[in-house]
């Protein structure tokens, strides 16, 4: 018989893989707590939450409780012109957790369309008032927000998009504040694009920019943009479906902030990992231009599995646990930890950034090479890592470690060991870079 390995390469396409030169998937047979299983007992530690959407652990007995029981009790139904418990609780609950400006919540499958929708949402809420002039979305030049046409649009100029940016609108792009310098010259871009009144909304990843290489950047400054956006009368959308649930080290990463978004996108850790699901959430008056006797007003999205009950039960399960004592206690812990890791390697040669925000942290190395997703650096440091036991997935030359709230003090001494152990790798990749 086939092996599993051998199966999927006869069947399977899989996403963000050129399929010819890559190395042949692992088959993954079961999952507990932070640690993944290959089909042979190899045991690899997921250091960044299966692309970031596992909260507490896999194979939750909870969360898996809970979905059971509400797959005995309504597995789906349409939601247009329906409701259910499960969706009803899990808005009530999330509104209470977000910013109190957040009144209504959309229900979608995932990031990208939770983006899109934002977009489309702020677009009609002025077209709906006849302000059909602010036809301009401002949105950072290293964002990534998502692989839908609308998401794509608002990304920066990333490689993998290339073959369809003829088919891009356009947006208008300002620096992600990473230094003062660059804060200054976002700032007075932005009001510049703001005083031509064409501005309908500001779309950011809040405090980390995730797929552009988890940069980080300070609250006060974002305070400063989304100030600004108000003045002018434009709205601003958090895109909160990375750094949501708890990452930075609260439950949203809005929560740092003075300012309020007037959207907001949510995914990933919404169900802790468990089904797709996402939401896109607004405020009070965002809703209010939508509510009319003309129909053409209506918002005209939705989905097939739009507020689907299972993973409607699996988001109330998960964030049954994230409100618990022994949650919250785990991310202050592991935001320490990585506090403390950081400030041991923040001066080794080997990295030129290393910065933290909650459990999410981010190391740059130096290379000579080209500095992007297709590092070659990057495959070698996958590879370095998974001999080890452990899946971290670099972003070219940066590699981050964003952990389960489950990973124990052990496993992240074992993540910080075999990071420290990788400097020589990169040093000896320089060297060899340099001497070519």
């Amino acid at each position: 018989m086939p092996s599993l390995t051998e199966r999927d390469q006869q069947v399977i396409w899989h996403p963000y893989t050129q399929m010819k030169t890559a190395g042949a998937p692992l088959p993954i047979v079961r999952g507990a707590g932070s640690y993944l299983y290959h089909e042979d007992g190899t045991a690899y530690l997921d250091a960044v939450s299966s692309w970031w959407v596992n909260l507490h652990g896999h194979a939750h007995p909870y969360i898996a409780e809970q979905v059971s029981a509400q797959l005995l009790q309504l597995e789906h139904v349409i939601f247009a012109g329906f409701t259910h418990p499960p969706a009803v609780t899990l808005a009530e609950r999330l509104l209470q957790h977000l910013p109190s400006r957040q009144a209504r919540i959309f229900y979608s499958d995932n990031g990208s369309t939770a983006v899109e929708i934002g977009i489309k949402m702020a677009r009609q809420y002025y077209y709906n008032q006849g302000e059909q002039q602010r036809c301009r979305l401002v949105a950072f030049e290293e964002a990534f927000h998502g692989e839908t046409f609308g998401a794509m649009s608002a990304s920066g100029d990333h490689d993998f998009n290339r073959a369809f940016q003829d088919q891009f609108f356009e947006v208008w792009r300002i620096p992600a504040p990473t230094t003062p310098d660059r804060a200054r010259q976002a700032l007075a871009l932005l009001e510049g694009y703001l005083q031509t009144g064409e501005v309908y909304a500001f779309l950011f990843e809040p405090l980390v920019l995730g797929a552009g290489g988890m940069l980080m950047y300070e609250a006060s400054v974002l305070d400063e943009l989304i100030a600004c956006c108000h003045r002018y009368g434009a709205l601003c959308i958090a895109d909160e479906v990375m750094t949501g649930f708890g990452r930075t080290g609260r439950t949203f990463a809005c929560d740092y902030l003075r300012e309020q978004p007037d959207i907001m996108c949510l995914s990933k850790g919404l169900t802790g990992g468990t089904l797709p699901l996402a939401v896109t959430t607004c405020s009070a008056a965002v809703f209010d231009a939508f509510w009319s006797e003309d129909k053409l007003k209506a918002f005209f999205h939705g989905h097939s599995y739009t507020a689907n009950p299972v993973g409607c039960a699996a988001a109330l399960a998960s964030l049954d646990l994230l409100e618990s004592r022994e949650c919250q206690e785990n991310i202050a812990r592991i935001s320490a930890r990585h506090q403390a890791f950081r400030a041991t390697v923040v001066d080794h040669p080997a990295l030129v950034r290393v910065q933290q925000t909650g459990t999410i942290l981010a190391l740059e190395f130096a290379t000579s090479s080209q500095t992007s997703y297709f590092n070659s650096l990057r495959d070698q440091l996958y590879y370095f890592f998974m001999e080890r036991g452990i899946l971290l997935r670099p972003l070219g030359n940066v590699i981050y470690v964003l952990p389960p709230y489950c990973t124990t003090d052990e496993q992240l001494a074992d993540i910080y060991a075999a990071i420290q152990a990788s400097f020589e790798l990169v040093e000896g990749f320089a060297e060899t870079v340099d001497a070519g």
